[in-house]
């Protein structure tokens, strides 16, 4: 029977805490020139358009709208600020959706800018979160953010999304399969988190992951 650790153990009490906390909307910056002061850590979320990112951070705060969902792919175009913590401890980022966007061309570049640059140059950027959707796996424009990150060393984490709307088995075999994909990059965590921002599985053990990395 394995020991608990104690310290994973209290870091688990105090992000369940903290997410209970103070979380406000801060800021929704079109251009790098606008990002907030890099004056704390900063946990950012990338996925596909319609990977379910708002509705997990809205589940991962515990808070029903913090997050806009929507149905329209493509709909955050800003990367948008959540402040955590009063006295402020991190900052949440919600990227734009990568991948498929009802939008012009040129718009759907600006965005790809914007991460990119964002992702490469922010120096208070503690991890990426990177949102993979259970019922497809990786997908070839994951595999291209996945890339960018790795050249740009910044470390990320995979996270399963919407693990309610395939069977157990099916879950399980994806899970692996990802994990094996995600041990194959260098800036990758080796470890998978599996969730579902409808049923809460998963939840409790990324506002850990989370606090886990803002503390690193």
């Amino acid at each position: 029977m394995s020991e608990i650790d104690p310290a994973a153990e209290d870091r688990g009490e105090r992000a369940r805490k903290l997410f209970a906390g103070p979380i406000a909307f801060l800021k929704s910056a079109p251009a790098l020139q606008h990002l907030p002061a890099p004056s704390v850590p900063e946990i950012a979320f990338a996925g596909r358009s319609n990977v379910g990112k708002s509705s997990l951070l809205n589940a991962l705060t515990n808070r029903n709208g913090l997050a806009r969902t929507s149905v329209t792919p493509g709909r955050t175009q800003e990367l948008n600020y959540f402040d955590v913590g009063n006295p402020l401890v991190f900052r949440l980022v919600d990227m734009p959706g990568y991948g498929f966007a009802k939008a012009p061309k040129d718009v759907v570049k600006k965005w790809r800018f914007l991460v990119n640059d964002y992702l490469r140059g922010r120096q208070v950027l503690k991890r990426t979160l990177v949102l993979i959707d259970s019922r497809h796996g990786f997908k070839d424009v994951d595999r291209e953010v996945l890339e960018m990150l790795d050249t740009a060393a910044v470390s990320y984490r995979v996270v399963l999304t919407k693990a309610d709307k395939i069977k157990a088995s099916e879950l399980a075999a994806v899970h692996a399969a990802t994990e094996a994909e995600a041990r194959k990059h260098p800036a990758a965590h080796p470890e998978v988190i599996v969730t579902s921002s409808e049923k809460g599985m998963g939840i409790a053990e990324l506002r850990t992951a989370v606090l886990e990395a803002v503390e690193s």
